[in-house]
């Protein structure tokens, strides 16, 4: 069985790989040992916006009167929404299946194994291609901390197929998986405590709207311990006990359920990544070009394999350069403008760079700030909501960075994204229409 592109990992890299590789009219295979759609779809993105959205229509519905309307008693059930992000996986699975088969490619159920770059064993048969594209994805990392191993613990998999509501819930780790699990269980009445090692929530966010948010937050109920490292976790009979150390000592928490969010890491065992002798960064990353390429020719790295940038969004954009550069379109994949979300409620968005990464690079910047309430139609949909519009640009005004705090902030980033990626200015944006009355209209206000 001979193809011109094998695909390992059937993720955002992987299936839209395949789908760009298969229109272009070449033979495809790919390999997946558990469901399509990877991590992002099955037990990521998807499924925990599915969950976060119910909390959201919650919120709106047990603060209503805000609004002028009435919802006498406002409830939900947790095993129904569970059952509904389950519906919404399995139709979206079943959409990339069919669109993968629209376009001839070969989907094949099972551990591929790497015997070298041009040969792939999976299921006791023998495949051939003449590129390869490793889109392994990433796994949850646990750190080795003392007592882990003997507590009953959740990861992000554990949290989005549970169905009772717990009285509370630690969350070691601050950063956007744990920070989106925070909101929908506080949404929901539990009483959550946020563990983080860093001295702020969102490590990769703007410093100061992710001190807003987690102030939001701390109005809800959510208990926050910055700076504080974990040294030990137990289960007594009132629960699962974290033991911290921080600035002011040493303390515990306790909670009836624990959930390890502390981060990923990317799959590089298991399917013979070591016999093909690839380069690797000082990081423990696999190098890759402008093209993700490899250091071995024909070799491509999509996704979070190669390190970069641990987001679907990035995995989708550099499957489409590895298989432009594999049938000759000139493309390059920049990374100047990756845009990262964070789906709480509020939402928190971020794209180019931060005033810390600016600082830290000593580039000169001004900091252009609005309140959110600049917008007619946010004002008219967020009552008693605040939020910020922060746009980074440098002395000509071409915009280096711009993060939001506000609803629809996911929606809107993509919009100084493109001005990022394309080097315009500020002024570029007063010289387009936008429609009136809309969110994203505060550009203009700038």
């Amino acid at each position: 069985m001979k193809y011109q592109i094998a695909i390992i990992g059937g993720g955002p890299a992987g299936y839209t790989a395949a789908e760009a590789a298969g229109k272009a009219g070449l033979s495809v295979v790919l390999f997946e040992k558990r469901s399509l759609g990877g991590v992002c779809l099955n037990e990521g993105c998807i499924p925990t916006k599915t969950l976060l959205y119910s909390a959201k229509v919650y919120d709106y519905a047990k603060h209503a009167s805000k609004y002028a309307v009435n919802v006498p008693e406002a409830s939900f059930d947790l095993g129904k929404i569970v059952a509904r992000k389950s519906k919404v996986v399995r139709k979206l699975v079943l959409g990339i299946k069919a669109k993968l088969t629209a376009h001839q490619v070969n989907i094949v159920t099972g551990e591929a194994v790497i015997v070298d770059k041009n040969t792939i064993q999976c299921g006791g048969e023998t495949y051939e291609c003449e590129n390869l594209l490793l889109c392994t994805g990433s796994e949850t990392f646990i750190p080795p901390i003392p007592g882990v191993e003997n507590v009953d613990y959740w990861t992000h998999r554990d949290a989005l197929d549970n169905k009772e509501v717990p009285a509370s819930l630690t969350i070691v780790g601050g950063g956007v998986i744990g920070m989106e699990f925070a909101s929908f269980f506080t949404s929901l009445g539990v009483q959550v405590t946020v563990v983080e090692m860093l001295d702020e929530i969102l490590g990769g966010m703007d410093k100061e709207l992710s001190a807003m948010l987690r102030a939001e937050y701390a109005k809800k109920g959510i208990k926050f311990l910055l700076s504080t490292k974990v040294v030990g976790v137990s289960k007594e009979e009132t629960g699962i006990t974290v033991s911290y150390e921080n600035a002011d000592g040493t303390g515990t928490v306790t909670a009836d359920k624990l959930l390890m969010s502390v981060g990923r890491r990317p799959v590089t065992k298991g399917f013979g990544l070591e016999n093909l002798n690839l380069e690797w960064t000082e990081r423990r990353c696999i190098k890759v070009d402008e093209h993700l390429q490899s250091s071995v020719p024909g070799v491509y790295v999509c996704g979070d394999l190669n390190g970069v940038s641990l987001l679907a969004h990035t995995a989708v954009r550099e499957a489409e350069v590895a298989v432009h550069h594999i049938t000759g379109k000139e493309d390059a994949m920049s990374y100047r403008a990756i845009p990262g979300v964070v789906y709480t409620n509020p939402e928190i968005a971020g794209v180019g760079m931060s005033e810390e990464a600016l600082q830290a690079a000593g580039i000169p910047y001004r900091a252009v700030k609005l309140p959110m309430a600049y917008s007619g139609r946010f004002v008219a949909e967020n009552e008693g909501v605040n939020g910020v519009c922060k746009v980074l640009t440098a002395e000509d005004g071409t915009v280096l960075g711009a993060h939001m705090l506000g609803n629809p902030a996911s929606e809107l980033i993509v919009l100084a994204g493109m001005a990022i990626e394309d080097g315009k200015t500020i002024e570029d944006w007063k010289r387009y229409v936008f429609p009136h009355p809309t969110v994203c209209e505060i550009f203009r206000e700038l």
